[in-house]
């Protein structure tokens, strides 16, 4: 029998309110009774600055309060504004536009992207991979939709990227089901701050380039970027891109993109969804398919996120104003991160293996009996699939990076002997 009394629970796992939120609740009840100074609230996902404020590129402000009316007011298209697929594509191959082609829609942030994916390239009752170590939404969202979520291993037992596992997974799941979709979160994986080596991109691609010489099977990769501006050198963490443009008909390359960190507009949910192909008719299917789950679903986006984006790219001196405000943000980020790799290391804490990004994950036993444990500390880290606890170094100033790793060190001892 349903627990619900009128709504139907349709196959899904709708548990109370969500951990993440709940812990936050708690490092701010005691940040009013202790003061901020001693606690450190590692949960949020988003960049604060070192006072606990959200980091707001002010250039990318200046471009909303000079948007007209219409620009708020007006319905947008609903596969998105013109100029801002095309800035969407600017936005994440930059200098290198693909040889292939090439079609975009809008979304509501990678979220959106995300959804769409799924819902356009799977069947009700379809599996869905991804790796381990995953953002959770990927699990709500193909719930929501009536799929199911399988993953394989992110790390082997050298800390590496898991080719075998990944392997294993991949013909396990296409020897029962004639089509796949596989999300890779990369560069700066959410909830390790990974990022895939070109080398893993070649054993990736080389092991579903030969999936694909089945005829019969489809398989999907979508590559999830929203943390892509996130990750250190712009060109260096996107070399793998060009790699995507010339697979098999049958392996169909999307990336969800997201203006959420790149643009500090999460709240806007401006995103897109862009498909690469050989094939000129996959292109215009990818068009057609996910203009109608728009409709069906959101309808419109968010026309001054797009709008916004959509200036800064006609305009070199602001794109450059831009650019240059993220990477002080982006400096602030790879300070946090180098100061708790190198306190980790100090204080013999091990970590999943760390490129850059919002989080870094510590693996360990009853991790949440080492969280309460933090807690008493007033330090705040969220248990992660009972096997580590995320640390949102982007919430947290680099001098509290520079002291987690001894505490946390400290309280896995305790816990676990």
């Amino acid at each position: 029998m349903s627990k619900f009394i009128m709504a139907e629970e349709n196959n899904r796992i709708i548990s109370g309110e969500d951990k993440i939120f709940g812990i936050n609740k708690k490092a701010k009840e005691m940040i009013e009774e202790i003061g901020k100074d001693n606690v450190a609230n590692a949960t949020i996902g988003s960049l604060l600055d070192d006072e606990s404020n959200l980091v707001v590129l002010s250039s990318v402000v200046d471009v909303l309060k000079d948007l007209s009316p219409v620009d708020y007011a007006e319905y947008a298209p609903i596969a998105g504004v013109p100029s801002f697929l095309e800035a969407s594509v600017k936005a994440v191959f930059m200098d290198h536009i693909p040889s292939c082609y090439v079609e975009t829609i809008a979304t509501p942030g990678g979220t959106g992207a995300i959804h769409n994916t799924i819902q356009n390239y799977t069947r009700p009752g379809d599996t869905v991979l991804t790796s381990d170590w995953h953002w959770s939404p990927y699990g709500t969202i193909a719930q929501e939709i009536g799929r199911k979520l399988e993953t394989y291993p992110l790390f082997d037992e050298n800390y590496k990227f898991n080719h075998q596992g990944f392997a294993a997974k991949v013909k396990e799941l296409l020897s029962k089901e004639d089509r796949l979709v596989i999300i890779i979160n990369t560069p700066a994986h959410n909830p390790t701050g990974y990022s895939l080596t070109l080398e893993d991109w070649d054993h990736v691609l080389a092991l579903l380039t030969s999936a694909a010489e089945d005829k019969a099977k489809k398989i999907i990769l979508l590559v999830d970027a929203a943390y892509l501006d996130f990750a250190g050198d712009a060109k260096e963490f996107r070399a793998f891109l060009p790699k995507l443009e010339t697979l098999p008909d049958n392996l169909l390359p999307l990336i969800a993109y997201s203006m959420s960190k790149s643009y500090t507009l999460y709240g806007m949910r401006g995103g897109a969804l862009i498909c690469l192909s050989q094939s000129k008719a996959i292109t215009e299917e990818f068009k057609k398919v996910n203009t109608f789950t728009n409709r069906g679903t959101w309808s419109n986006g968010t026309r001054c996120a797009m709008v916004t984006l959509s200036r800064i790219f006609e305009n070199k001196d602001l794109f450059d104003k831009v650019m240059a405000e993220r990477e002080e943000a982006l400096q602030l980020l790879a300070d946090r991160g180098n100061a708790f790799m190198k306190a980790a290391g100090e204080a013999g804490l091990i970590t999943c293996p760390f490129t850059l990004g919002f989080f870094v994950i510590v693996p360990c036993d009853h991790c949440d009996e080492v969280g309460e444990e933090l807690q008493k500390e007033g330090i705040f880290t969220v248990p992660f699939g009972g096997r580590g606890l995320r640390v949102s170094i982007a919430s947290i100033s680099e001098k509290w990076c520079s002291i987690l790793p001894a505490k946390m060190a400290a309280a896995i001892k305790k816990v676990n002997g």
